[in-house]
């Protein structure tokens, strides 16, 4: 039986239409092993612009699932 390895991260748009993914203070890439603990995460680091999202629309920040990549086509250089 496969092993379910959903993995979810959280980006923040920069109010001029790019997206950026939110980081640790170690620089890599926040991941989340549930969409819920994602949301949790954006909650608390963002809190003004998730609460302006309900309020004032537009989006500002997002929830985005990591899909996998079986063969990992075209292979990188250090495997990132």
């Amino acid at each position: 039986m496969a092993q379910d390895t959903t993995r979810f991260k959280i980006e923040v748009e920069d109010g001029k239409g790019l997206w950026s993914d939110v980081r640790g203070e170690d620089g890599r890439v926040l991941t989340f092993p549930s969409e819920a603990d994602a949301r949790a995460a954006l909650t608390e680091r963002f809190p003004v612009l998730v609460q302006m999202e309900k309020y004032a629309g537009g989006k500002r920040t997002r929830v985005i699932r990591i899909l996998e990549d079986d063969d990992d086509w075209p292979k990188r250089p250090g495997g990132a």
